[in-house]
């Protein structure tokens, strides 16, 4: 299987790079399309009138084709998919985040928007995220299970433009529960600002990070998040949770 890997960390960041060990392990073709700086938030921003340079990377894993891109991570895919790979991948894979991609938070994410322009352009696409706090062996954990899952979501029918969205809690591997299907939570965020005074250009706001959030409803992604679950929701247009989605997600729960 060919596997494209993105994300919006860079293309230096952990997680991308566990992704990749992993799926050289698994014995799958690899080629990465990364941004070369930090890119979160990027939501599924292109880049219109500004140049994109592409420089090679070294991922460290041998036959493996790697690329970084000064744009945001939908640009790294339409990159690759339209210019870079000499033949298509079977899935994108976006991600391992740094830090959870569930509830609200997926309409902000450069993780999830990526995967969003692989399913717009008919590949299998998901976004993988993990716990803020995650370690190496947490992300080694996730990266693994991604692959696992991946290989069975290729065989999966689904609508057109959907993507899975993986999240994985802060959890000892060998103590992490059985997957999920979920939905996403609604649960918003409540940022706060500074408001501060700028002696030559007026007065500006700064976000703090203090990143408070209501309570998810129970059920929701995050919720099962909080209790130690790995969550799958499927998201698309249109987003629907039918039998052979959670007979997927039963699948990979008896795998575990």
């Amino acid at each position: 299987m060919h596997i494209l890997l993105v994300n919006d960390d860079g293309i230096q960041s952990i997680g991308i790079h566990a992704l990749c060990r992993a799926a050289v392990q698994r014995g799958h073709r690899v080629s990465v399309c990364a941004p070369s700086t930090q890119q979160s938030a990027a939501s599924h921003r292109i880049t219109l009138t500004d140049p994109l340079y592409v420089k090679d990377f070294d991922m460290g894993e041998a036959d493996v084709k790697a690329w970084a891109i000064t744009g945001t991570p939908t640009d790294c895919v339409r990159l690759a998919l339209f210019s870079l790979l000499t033949e298509p991948p079977d899935v994108l894979i976006s991600g391992i985040n740094d830090g959870y991609n569930a509830g609200m938070a997926v309409h902000y994410s450069g993780t999830v928007g990526a995967a969003t322009e692989a399913a717009l352009n008919h590949v299998y696409a998901m976004a993988v995220s993990v716990h803020h706090e995650a370690g190496q062996t947490l992300y080694d954990y996730v990266a693994r299970l991604a692959i696992r899952t991946a290989e069975r979501y290729v065989k999966l029918k689904i609508p057109p433009v959907t993507i899975l969205n993986m999240n994985a809690p802060l959890r000892d591997p060998a103590s992490m529960l059985a997957p999920v299907l979920a939905p996403l939570s609604v649960a918003n965020f409540k940022d706060s600002y500074i408001r501060r005074e700028s002696p030559r250009s007026g007065t500006y706001y700064w976000m703090t990070d203090e990143c408070l959030m209501e309570p998810p409803e129970a059920g929701s992604d995050l919720d099962w998040l909080n209790k130690g679950h790995v969550t799958y929701t499927f998201m698309g247009n249109p987003s629907e949770h039918g039998a052979a989605f959670t007979s997927f997600v039963k699948d990979l729960a008896d795998a575990h």
